[in-house]
């Protein structure tokens, strides 16, 4: 039998109370009830007392709930209350202080339930994963394995939605990604877009390559070869082990940490709302990408920082801009340049290459994602002679793009997307540092 708690209000008579937690005493062991609000019905503690269990109240029902979560330690929180005292929106915070602290949260005709972590790994781990799609969460997995790799031996288990049916080992002492490599693997049938390709390329950390399919609210998966993936790394000789998102859904591995990436771009509920704030209390780190117009003016950058910290006082929030970094010498090149950022950012992106690293960009598409007008704008590019191919490593990128301009005898660079914080004095290496120095139990600012 499982064991809960329930959540009550004071819309409902003490006695109609009492006995819906005696009904439910036939599915489950009632450990306590949470008290929400509400004073129509209930006026006293005495009042309380009629419910038969023990009481957890407090002025601020969120913390109230998580209090009885963490001292009843039940499986499930199963909520008796009711509007006016809550509505959707009130829920779905619940929903997310319930679900950070390990339990199932169920309603009369709704039921939340955390990701599952079906495996655990024996070294250190981290996970990075996001709010969504197109924040730069790859970018900043390739980071975390780069800087990682300064002081220790980092594996990357990713999860993508183009990734193989079984767990695909990729050595950084075995491989090295060039355009023919990755070309030869498409033509295999394979996705050589995929997230483990692309860190191998950044980072230069050995990789592992896992799938998934459908994404759930919380983050759960619908398939996913993670738990096989997970097992794979622990034949490698590393040391902490990062497993990286797709999208927003989160690996289901259990971490020792998680870093979560928020793009300023996105709408506020995304944290604000729904299970944003889930994502939130269960992170210690965020960063916040792209926070520069005409992406997000300093007005919409404030305004999540302000609801992260509302969610989670104590977390660290750093706040970054990508700045493309060609894997190659473009200086004194004419190149024209593929990628998933949006149209708004291509100006700042062609001056920062341009000037940073001494080439030409004749032509640009943001339409690395989008096969038919990628075509068209690489039809385009035909007049304009250039000398190079540049592009992301991400959706269409080999199959078309390197295809195309390998077909036409120009060279091809990859790019990747550093994340530099805007704020002076902040070093996001540092911050990464920490948290796999805390893991292994070392002073914070102390390397091996």
């Amino acid at each position: 039998m499982n064991k809960a708690i329930v959540l009550t209000d004071g819309e409902h008579y003490p006695a109609v109370t009492h006995d819906a937690i005696e009904a439910l005493g036939a599915e489950y062991d009632i450990l306590a009830a949470v008290f929400i609000g509400g004073t129509e019905k209930i006026g006293s503690d005495a009042d309380l007392a009629r419910l038969g269990v023990p009481v957890v109240r407090g002025a601020d029902y969120l913390e109230a709930i998580a209090r009885a979560i963490q001292e009843y330690r039940p499986d499930e929180v199963v909520d008796l209350s009711d509007e006016p005292v809550v509505g959707y929106k009130e829920r779905f915070a619940i929903a997310s202080v319930v679900l950070a602290n390990g339990a199932v949260y169920r309603g009369a005709d709704f039921q939340f339930s955390p990701p599952i972590a079906a495996a655990r790994v024996s070294r250190p781990s981290v996970s990075v994963i996001g709010t969504g799609k197109r924040i730069g969460k790859t970018a900043v997995g390739g980071f975390v394995a780069r800087t990682l790799a300064k002081e220790y031996r980092p594996v990357v288990v990713t999860m993508g939605r183009g990734g193989p049916a079984e767990p695909e080992l990729l050595s950084a002492s075995e491989i090295t990604i060039t355009p023919e490599y990755l070309l030869s693997v498409s033509r295999q049938g394979r996705h050589a877009s995929s997230d483990h390709f692309e860190d191998l390329l950044t980072s230069q950390v050995t990789t592992i390559g896992c799938r998934r399919c459908g994404g759930g609210m919380s983050g759960q998966t619908f398939v996913s070869n993670v738990d096989r993936g997970a097992a794979l790394s622990e034949q490698i000789d590393a040391d902490v082990v990062i497993f990286e998102g797709s999208g927003s859904s989160i690996p289901s591995v259990h971490t020792d940490a998680r870093i979560l990436v928020v793009g300023a771009n996105q709408p506020l509920d995304y944290v604000g709302s729904y299970l944003g704030p889930y994502r939130v209390l269960t992170s210690d780190l965020i960063i916040l990408t792209m926070c520069e117009p005409p992406i997000a003016d300093q007005a919409k950058v404030d305004e999540m920082v302000g609801a992260i910290k509302a969610i989670n006082p104590g977390c660290t929030v750093v706040k970054t801009i990508f700045r493309p970094v060609p894997i190659g010498d473009i200086r004194g090149k004419k190149i024209v340049l593929t990628l998933t950022a949006p149209q708004t950012m291509t100006d700042a992106i062609s001056t920062h290459l341009e000037k940073t690293y001494g080439c030409e960009v004749r032509g640009i598409s943001t339409h690395l994602s989008n096969r038919p007008l990628l075509r068209e704008d690489l039809a385009r590019f035909e007049g304009m002679n250039p000398d190079a191919a540049v592009s992301e490593l991400k959706a269409a990128a080999v199959d078309v793009v390197t295809a195309w301009a390998l077909g036409r005898g120009l060279e091809v660079v990859y790019i990747d997307n550093e994340p530099i914080p805007t704020e002076p004095g902040v070093k996001l290496e540092e911050e990464v540092l920490k948290i796999v120095r805390r893991i292994k139990g070392l002073p914070e600012h102390t390397t091996k």
